[in-house]
């Protein structure tokens, strides 16, 4: 799977607002929902920062992306309602469930055992749905 590409005229929300839909379908728009009543501003930022300018460059596709995403949520250890929303993203965008729990096992020669075995909870309730 390809970056989602540019659009002549659209602005960084709408392209942000795109990408996200490509990676997980409408589950990133609840987030958005969910933040109107505190922080409508934030939910803008998340839109168009993290999606819509770096999710949308074209050096990586969205499966590199989600490979490196899954394993830095792993690695942060302390991340795990965004690492179950990216690894539904994963297996979105084309990786396998074993591809997955190997990008987690990986992660605990850098981030240790406790983080793995998290992080591999973790994608046990996702690939559960």
């Amino acid at each position: 799977m390809t970056h989602p590409p540019h659009h002549a005229g659209e602005s960084r929300l709408e392209r942000g607002r795109r990408a996200l839909a490509e990676i997980d379908g409408h589950a990133g728009e609840k987030v958005v929902a969910a933040l109107a009543d505190i922080a409508p501003d934030f939910a803008t930022y998340l839109l168009e920062f993290p999606f819509g300018d770096i999710y949308s460059r074209p050096g990586l596709d969205l499966r590199a992306r989600e490979i490196a995403t899954i394993a830095a949520l792993t690695a942060m250890g302390n991340a795990a309602p965004q690492l179950k929303v990216h690894i539904e993203a994963g297996l979105n965008v084309g990786l396998s469930r074993g591809e997955i729990a190997e990008i987690i096992m990986q992660m605990a020669v850098y981030a240790g055992f406790p983080a793995a075995l998290n992080g591999l909870f973790a994608a046990k309730e996702v690939f559960a749905k």
